[in-house]
């Protein structure tokens, strides 16, 4: 994990100078829909899980569950983790249902869904703008493609990875206004036989010559590597699975948010609140830029970052077409944060079905 060190020092040295409070040793759970040791979305968070057993020692006790169903399917796992628990973070915007059940029935536990657009007196939200991220990728692709055709093979058609998908093309089409993104869906975050499919049908049906991906596996980056294409993983480092062919990583500093809440817990300041942290923050991230890619693209995915971290660049700025050629967000305007949390459109260059969810 990349370690954002101004904001884990600073965490550091609160849990090193401020007193205890009654709360001898904190409880912790953390619920994941995927594999908490193979690379991806899960593994990103198990990550933060650990950097928190590093952070505090004896002083926190955590436990995760894996493979955890969305929906109510989930709400009795949920209730025996809160007799157990002071905190309880469920990663995914498909266990907010439940999440926000049992919260209810358990005022005395704190949670913390992502992604959730539900807030309530011991029931948190967080979620990464993974999207500005996404954003610089896409430079990276436009500029690296040699035949303009790009694919992406995406998990469920919620707003989140619509973001993505069109954060993406956005970035693609800054620097290659010719070049189009084929999208096709797995409808599961963890189908490792169903993105290998997919991931396959875009090189042998489209052609095209980079590969990305929203899904909780090395599927995809595995496939473009045998193919001898390009590359970008997302959730978090996946070169091991494509050492020649990766271009750069999508990740997250999970452990930058969850010691910000454990340290909140334990001296008596947590507070619901709904949190979407991105490159500012540190939290998403586009890391481990390979050396293929040239040091032009290099310099401009740079100069475009820091005007992000920055603020003083939107991703969502117009002018933007929808894929129907019709101007979405004029010169001048952007998106409203409210706007990219209901995104259900495609940007102009997407090409593909948009399912729904």
């Amino acid at each position: 994990m990349k370690i954002a060190k101004p904001l884990r020092l600073t965490a550091l040295l609160l849990a090193c100078m401020m007193p205890l409070t009654s709360i001898a040793q904190i409880r912790a759970a953390f619920v994941y829909v995927g594999p908490a040791n193979e690379v991806g979305w899960s593994y990103s968070h198990n990550e933060g899980r650990q950097y928190l057993e590093r952070l505090y020692g004896n002083d926190i006790k955590t436990e995760y569950v894996e493979f955890a169903k969305e929906g109510r399917a989930s709400t009795e796992l949920l209730r025996q983790l809160a007799k157990e628990n002071d905190i309880i973070f469920s990663t995914s915007s498909g266990l907010m249902i439940p999440t926000s059940r049992v919260a209810k029935e358990w005022p005395n536990v704190k949670f913390d869904n992502i992604g959730s657009l539900r807030v309530d007196e011991n029931l948190g939200s967080y979620s990464a703008r993974a999207y500005e991220p996404r954003y610089l990728s896409g430079i990276i692709a436009g500029s690296m493609t040699r035949n303009n055709r790009i694919g992406f093979v995406a998990a469920h058609a919620v707003p989140e990875v619509i973001r993505g998908l069109n954060a993406f093309v956005l970035g693609v089409k800054r620097v290659n206004p010719d070049a189009v993104v084929y999208v096709k869906w797995t409808h599961q975050w963890y189908d490792p036989e169903k993105s290998t499919q997919l991931a396959r049908q875009l090189v042998e049906n489209e052609g095209v010559d980079i590969l990305t991906h929203h899904t909780d596996s090395p599927a995809v980056m595995t496939v473009a590597e045998q193919a001898g294409i390009y590359g970008i993983s997302f959730h978090s480092d996946m070169s091991e699975f494509a050492p020649t062919r990766q271009l750069a990583s999508i990740g997250y500093d999970w452990g930058v948010y969850y010691a910000e809440q454990i340290e909140a817990l334990k001296h008596g300041d947590w507070h619901s609140d709904s949190r979407w942290l991105g490159m500012k923050e540190q939290v998403s991230q586009l890391n481990r830029i390979s050396a293929k890619v040239p040091a032009t693209v290099r310099q401009q995915v740079e100069t475009v970052r820091q005007l992000i971290e920055q603020q003083q660049f939107k991703v969502f700025a117009g002018p933007i077409r929808n894929s129907f050629g019709r101007e979405v967000v004029k010169a001048g305007e952007s998106l409203s944060d409210l706007e990219l949390e209901r995104m259900n459109w495609y940007v102009d260059g997407l090409i593909g079905e948009l399912p729904t969810f």
